[in-house]
């Protein structure tokens, strides 16, 4: 791990190399490719600017995060292109929350990214849930790419770790208001992604049980 200064993520903060193996790896590209079928990826924007984001997206679960000029970051029941209700999570996913999230009850969004070679993601903190005692649980597939986690800070230190196909992290507890982001994509470092390219499952507890 590298930083600009001497930094130790907060409390909270778990990375699980090699969670899912090759196999698991496969199968959740292809439950990604058949979400894909029924909500397409598409190019968010931000709020108030319209930038559009450099990352594709679509959701799994009965909740999706979208943004746009109008109305910002939420959450909705349907796709907002299509207007269809999003596809359901994968089993390994609920599994997966059950495992390592400690919170007791489903996770009800999956966030899908999908990153190009040129693709970022700046410093951000995931603070739009009801239930923010919940933890993220995020899982690589595809290409490595190196990711940045910080304090609750934007300007304090940071540092820096290559997540590779299959990792998993964890951010809970004080890791929760932590911001991290995506600094670079290593094109070509993986084949599970039909394509190329880097995909990022991010499951989130939207409301309080």
């Amino acid at each position: 791990m590298t930083g600009r200064a001497a930094f130790h993520p907060p409390p909270g903060f778990r990375l699980l190399p090699g969670y899912f193996s090759r196999a698991q790896q496969q199968a959740l590209a292809g439950a990604v490719e058949q979400a894909a079928a029924a909500a397409p990826f598409y190019r968010p924007a931000m709020p108030r600017t319209g930038q559009p984001l450099s990352v594709d997206m679509t959701n799994f679960g009965p909740l999706g995060w979208v943004t746009d000029r109008e109305k910002g970051y939420r959450y909705e029941p349907a796709h907002p292109v299509t207007g269809r209700p999003w596809p359901p999570m994968p089993q390994m996913l609920l599994d997966l929350w059950a495992d390592v999230s400690g919170y007791p009850a489903p996770p009800e969004a999956c966030l899908v990214n999908l990153y190009g070679p040129d693709s970022r993601m700046g410093l951000h903190v995931d603070w739009d849930e009801e239930a923010t005692d919940a933890a993220v649980v995020s899982v690589s597939l595809g290409d490595r790419a190196r990711f940045r986690i910080g304090g609750v800070q934007r300007k304090g230190p940071t540092a820096s770790m290559i997540l590779s196909s299959g990792d998993v992290v964890v951010l809970g507890g004080a890791a929760r208001r932590s911001f991290h982001g995506v600094d670079r994509i290593f094109p070509g470092t993986s084949s599970v992604i039909r394509g190329g390219g880097r995909v990022n499952l991010t499951l989130r507890r939207v409301t309080r049980p």
